[in-house]
C-alpha cells in the first residue's frame, strides 16, 4: 500500500470520526486548504477550518458515521480520493435548528492532493441541498 494510502486512509477515518484539527493535523500540511462547491461550506478554506466543522457537526449529529466505498490511489499525480456515504440523525443541540429527528444517507468525495506524505489540499464533492433537506432544515 501506499504512503500516501496510508496516511489518507488515517486523515479520512480522524476527520469522519469528529477529531478536528488536533487529531488531523498530523496527516496535513501546516497550510493546507480547502474547496468545496456546497453552500454549507461556504467560507470554509482551509482544511483545519474544514476538520473543526466536521467535529462540530457531530455534537448535533452525535449518531453521523461514514461508509467508505472506495479509496484510488493516482501515485502519478500524488492525489487519494475517497468515496464515502455520511449517515446520522439530527438529535442533538446546537445545530441550524432544534433537532428534527431526521436522518440523512449522503454520498460524498474527499479528493486530497498531497505534497510528499502530507495532504497539502483537500476538495469535498458534495450535494450538501440534499442532505440539508433530508435532515429538515430547508
Amino acid at each position: 500500500m501506499s504512503t500516501i494510502t496510508t496516511v489518507a486512509k488515517a486523515f479520512f477515518d480522524a476527520c469522519e470520526t469528529g477529531g478536528g484539527w488536533e487529531a488531523c493535523e498530523q496527516y496535513c500540511t501546516p497550510s493546507a486548504s480547502f474547496s468545496a462547491q456546497a453552500d454549507a461550506l461556504s467560507g470554509i478554506v482551509t482544511l483545519r477550518d474544514y476538520t473543526n466543522w466536521m467535529k462540530g457537526l457531530l455534537t448535533f449529529i452525535p449518531d453521523g458515521r461514514y461508509e467508505v466505498k472506495s479509496f484510488a490511489t493516482d501515485d502519478e499525480r500524488q492525489n487519494v480520493l475517497a468515496y464515502g456515504i455520511f449517515r446520522g440523525t439530527h438529535t442533538g443541540e446546537g445545530g441550524p435548528c432544534p433537532p428534527t429527528g431526521k436522518s440523512t444517507a449522503t454520498d460524498y468525495v474527499y479528493a486530497m492532493e498531497f505534497d510528499g506524505e502530507k495532504i497539502s489540499h483537500m476538495t469535498k464533492i458534495w450535494n450538501d441541498t440534499h442532505a440539508i433537506k433530508e435532515f429538515g432544515w430547508a
